[in-house]
């Protein structure tokens, strides 16, 4: 019945002109969406959980760098996994590890279920497909506008974390930290049902080309080995040329200055200025609305134009606005600038990273060296989620944490003065 069901479905695309491609993006979309905002939602719930359960600050923002570390850890083998199992079986996992950690975390009441819900399972459930999903779907259904399906997948990652996170926050005002946290848990349900229900793994499985390609190009065959060879074997691959070593560099200088920073810390940091909540949920959610358009729009530029200087222009640009953040008066229109400048150019590293990781590297495998990449943005991110918090115990602000991050962007910028485009070439397509 539900193979039956998912071939009526496509047989109703076709009719309509619409390639199956772009039903997978709609499916990892609505993934992607509840995915990232179970990892952001319990960051911004830590006070009224804590007045709740009686629980201190320390001790409930600790499963949250957990959390950021076992994802980034995770996602150098989401690669093999997916090259071994496919986009459709991985989903299905990670989508039931999701659930089952929300569930924890909305029922918390001890603290081996807050690690085990919001330290372990979240943090392996997102980084079981991290941002593989993204590029699989890319390089597998699409020869045309990669770009712009990385963009439109790659901004709801930030997106539904920086929007859920301020909802969430509001939420728990009138009704409870509970009931905040039970709102991506209905969604994770529902994309995740959706996603077992109707994705394909390959366009050959409905005998459909890629997107953009004329005819129907054979599938390669199925890997047999074993996904933690077939990721270190990504990493090989990848350790051995430039290219790699530079977006490692920049991408976990990415997540230093993102998911690191403001998703944890920037409502504290407004606080410290003498920013009411109301207006910090404000600048956050502004930011992931912002952040939405910017990536799509960096898909779009991907498609045309040198990645390289792309990802120069946006960290230089990220850089320059944390610093200016920092000096700037708190006032509504100062916050405003940051949060449209900022969110603008919150995840646009994304498309350009993954087009030059899969140009690189090759569509099959692309993938799965990017995981690697991927992991250096996520473990310095968990690092600099606790760094910028004991920085503040200590110091007493966070300007400190604020200015580091700004400058590291600023490197970022210079690092790809030294990716020179013959560094580029996939020996295979040479």
């Amino acid at each position: 019945m539900m193979t039956t069901s998912r071939d009526a479905f496509a047989a109703m695309l076709a009719r309509r002109g619409i390639h199956y491609g772009w039903a997978m993006v709609a499916l990892a979309f609505l993934h992607a969406v509840f995915a990232s905002a179970s990892m952001g939602v319990p960051s911004v719930l830590i006070v009224p959980m804590s007045e709740d359960l009686g629980w201190s600050l320390g001790e409930l923002s600790a499963p949250q760098g957990l959390r950021l570390a076992i994802f980034g850890l995770t996602a150098p083998f989401a690669g093999g996994l997916m090259l071994r199992y496919g986009p459709r079986a991985m989903i299905t996992v990670a989508g039931a590890c999701l659930v089952v950690g929300l569930y924890l975390a909305v029922t918390t009441t001890t603290k081996w279920e807050l690690w085990l819900g919001q330290g372990v399972l979240l943090g392996i459930a997102p980084g079981l497909t991290a941002s593989q999903i993204s590029s699989v779907i890319a390089s597998r259904w699409f020869k045309d506008r990669q770009g712009m399906v990385l963009g439109v997948l790659g901004g709801t990652s930030a997106a539904g974390m920086l929007l859920f996170m301020p909802l969430a926050g509001w939420v728990s005002i009138g009704w409870g930290w509970r009931v905040a946290m039970s709102i991506p848990m209905g969604g994770a349900v529902l994309s995740w049902l959706l996603f077992v229900w109707l994705a394909r793994d390959r366009p050959q499985e409905l005998g459909l080309p890629l997107f953009g390609d004329t005819e129907v190009q054979p599938a390669p065959p199925p890997y047999r080995t074993n996904f933690v060879r077939l990721s270190f074997s990504a990493l090989s691959m990848g350790s051995k040329r430039w290219v790699f070593w530079v977006l490692v560099f920049s991408f976990g200088i990415c997540g230093v200055s993102s998911f690191g920073l403001t998703s944890s810390h920037l409502i504290p940091f407004c606080g410290d200025m003498g920013v009411p909540y109301g207006t910090a949920a404000w600048v956050l959610a502004t930011i992931g609305v912002f952040d939405l358009i910017g990536t799509l729009g960096s898909g779009w530029l991907s498609d045309r134009y040198d990645n390289r200087w792309l990802l120069g222009w946006y960290y230089g640009l990220r850089g320059l606005s944390l610093i200016w953040l920092v000096y700037a008066n708190p006032s509504f229109a100062m916050l405003s600038i940051f949060a449209i400048v900022y969110g603008l150019d919150f995840i646009a590293t994304l498309p350009p990273t993954i087009r030059l990781t899969v140009g690189a590297f090759g569509r099959e495998m692309g993938p799965a060296v990017f995981g690697w990449i991927f992991a250096s943005h996520h473990v310095a991110a968990g690092l600099m989620a606790v760094g910028a918090g004991v920085s503040r115990d200590v110091i007493g602000t966070y300007v400190p944490a604020f200015l580091f991050a700004g400058i590291l962007c600023l490197f970022a910028t210079a690092s790809f003065f030294f990716l020179r485009r013959s560094a580029l070439q996939n020996p295979a397509m040479a």
